[in-house]
């Protein structure tokens, strides 16, 4: 990179996909703001695994479900960094309940951390991207924003509405200098396979990904490393799938 450095700011940093977002990144020269909502001992490992790479990184936790906590958040990272150039937003629930067993409670916080964070945090960082004249926004949504899937209503609601605002941020800060684009990614390994999909979820997706396994996180980062690097300054408005040709 060249020029002064750059700062990416992820949610939802501490394990999988949003901790091999943060060491790629931090392997590419950027200084990285790493947020988690509860395990800060996670989060300070990835932190010190970036420093690894001589860059600056820091942890800033808050949940990502609340308005105030995104503006708060956000403002913590940019008196840290001196700005967020890169904006990750990649925390996010996926509660599988029948959809008539939902209460109200359960169906807004599925909303508030898997949409509506995107919102807020998108917001808070706009402002110094647009003054600077460069900036990237790199929402997840998930084959959730593509196929609507039995028991997790909304799940698929929040990543159609990602999607939907990955494309109308696109067009209306395209010309500024600023791209926006969202990454669906497939059945991905967990770092902890035990804290994620039950064992018969996971082999039941994987049956229907044509190359045979589950996704790697570091797969996943690769295609976001190249959004934000110089050579991918002309995709913008776009989903980027890393499913290894998972269709349903």
């Amino acid at each position: 990179m060249s020029g002064t450095r750059k700062t990416a700011l992820i949610t939802g940093a501490g394990r999988n996909i949003g901790r091999a977002v943060a060491l790629g990144l931090a392997q590419d020269g950027f200084d990285v703001v790493i947020n988690g909502s509860r395990d800060r001992a996670a989060c300070e490992a990835v932190a010190e695994e970036a420093r690894a790479h001589g860059v600056r990184a820091e942890v800033v936790m808050g949940d990502v479900g609340s308005a105030p906590e995104c503006a708060r958040i956000a403002a913590e990272a940019m008196v840290l960094s001196g700005g967020v150039d890169v904006l990750v937003n990649n925390a996010a629930l996926r509660p599988a309940k029948p959809f008539l067993e939902m209460s109200e409670e359960e169906w807004r916080r599925v909303i508030a951390v898997d949409m509506d964070a995107a919102v807020w945090l998108s917001r808070a960082c706009l402002p110094g991207m647009l003054e600077r004249g460069w900036g990237r926004i790199v929402n997840f949504a998930g084959m959730n924003a593509i196929h609507g899937y039995a028991g997790r209503a909304p799940v698929s609601v929040a990543k159609h509405g990602v999607w939907g605002l990955t494309k109308a941020l696109a067009k209306e800060f395209g010309p500024h200098g600023v791209t926006v684009n969202a990454i669906s990614p497939g059945p991905i390994a967990a770092d902890d396979p035990a804290s994620g999909e039950g064992a018969a979820y996971r082999a039941a997706a994987v049956a229907k990904v044509p190359v045979g396994r589950e996704g790697t996180p570091a797969e996943v980062a690769a295609v976001l490393r190249l959004l934000v690097a110089p050579g991918g300054a002309y995709v913008n408005g776009q989903m980027l799938q890393v499913n290894g040709g998972a269709q349903t």
